[in-house]
């Protein structure tokens, strides 16, 4: 179907995406596959080309522009050149957000670098006994001085063993629940900061995923991200863009896998014939090209209501939800057609099938998105009750 929400300056910058990508990631796939990390020399690539940190001040590299289309862009060119692993999504798509807090002097100091690549971001929130529950961290933040002795675990963590500055959700408040949250930043270096085992995924084995450890880091006060407890605060005010970047991610690489199943049915034969003549595979990819463009439709919807500035949580929610749902059931289908081949790793349809699969869980599960949604309808007990 023609989209409409896209001008021509930024099909520039989707050229200029696909270029970095194909020129600079696509040809080390295998290689960071095998290895489990990327190269950082892929991410100052990246710096170079514009493709980080636009929206921030261009005293420090960006150019200024807010507008969630170019970050789609992004993870869509991601998606159809086959790029593996790359936390540019992270970087582009959550942090912004968080670093709209940061003082003018803390812009001086760490802006630059991030623009430039040269910076790797990681944001550690998840714990091993607290994900969707972030008020049940453990992990703390004492005062004393100019400084806060940070002591806890993260896990789950994207960018782990790359990143140079992270982000650590912690309670400087232990008995205040959500109102005691705070951010600091860790900086590479810091004594006491240490990275655990670089996990070991079902997919995206490319993009590094670790457990930090931080063991009495003695973090400078100018280290503080914003308010002292405004922490949740500002991990609540990114959710809505954070879910439709992965509603985004998800719909790419179900149209890749769409493309690539579509290929194979015009090829591969069977009994003398193409296998995409038969009824049961031409019907199945004819209710994928419908759910595509249902879904292209709707996530569209949802990105220039993004741009706009009038997309809810909720509405955020129900995107990520229904899309990566769907999207787990076309590329799954196209797993099937594949046949045995589908379950083979040298294919690429087989890395997009265990890639996809954390789409329904990571940025919060699909049952703590209807959860959400059915909450916005008014069914909670207490709800109930008071209209009974």
């Amino acid at each position: 179907m023609r989209r409409t929400l896209f001008t021509p300056e930024h099909e520039q910058f989707r050229d200029t995406a696909r270029a970095y990508y194909l020129k600079e990631c696509v040809p080390h796939a295998e290689e960071w596959e095998r290895a489990g990390i990327v190269s950082r020399e892929a991410w100052r690539a990246a710096g170079a080309a514009g493709l980080i940190g636009w929206e921030f001040p261009e005293e420090f590299g960006g150019q200024g522009i807010r507008d969630f289309r170019y970050n789609a862009i992004m993870a869509e060119e991601m998606a159809a050149t086959g790029t593996v692993g790359i936390g540019l999504g992270l970087q582009n798509d959550v942090l912004p957000s968080y670093l709209s807090h940061l003082t003018g002097e803390q812009q001086h100091r760490w802006l630059p670098g991030i623009v430039s690549g040269r910076t790797i971001c990681a944001l550690a929130l998840s714990e091993p006994d607290a994900g969707s529950d972030l008020a049940a961290m453990r992990t703390t933040a004492r005062r004393e001085g100019d400084h806060y002795v940070l002591s806890g675990q993260k896990t789950f963590i994207t960018n782990g063993i790359l990143a140079d500055f992270v982000i650590v959700a912690c309670k400087t408040d232990p008995d205040a629940r959500h109102k005691g949250i705070s951010l600091l930043v860790v900086e590479r270096g810091m004594p006491g900061f240490e990275r655990g085992r670089r996990l070991d995924k079902v997919g995206l084995k490319a993009q590094d995923t670790a457990e930090l450890f931080f063991h009495d880091v003695r973090v400078p006060a100018a280290n503080l991200l914003g308010e002292q407890g405004r922490g949740f605060a500002y991990m609540m005010e990114n959710l809505p863009t954070e879910r439709i970047a992965i509603a985004v991610s998800a719909l790419g690489g179900a149209q890749r896998a769409f493309e690539l199943a579509l290929e194979y049915a015009r090829t591969r034969t069977a009994f003398g014939q193409p296998i995409g003549t038969f009824q049961a595979n031409r019907f199945a990819l004819a209710d994928m090209r419908a759910k595509l463009d249902a879904a292209r439709t709707y996530v569209d919807g949802c990105i220039m209501a993004l741009v706009e500035g009038h997309l809810t949580a909720v509405d955020a929610a129900a995107a990520k939800y229904w899309t990566t749902e769907t999207a787990w059931q076309i590329i799954d289908r196209c797993v099937q057609l594949f046949g045995g081949y589908g379950y083979i790793n040298e294919y690429e349809i087989a890395r997009i099938w265990r890639d996809n699969r954390i789409e329904r869980i990571f940025g919060g599960t699909s049952e703590i998105m209807q959860e959400i949604v059915g909450r916005s309808l008014g069914l909670t007990s207490a709800t109930v009750r008071k209209q009974e």
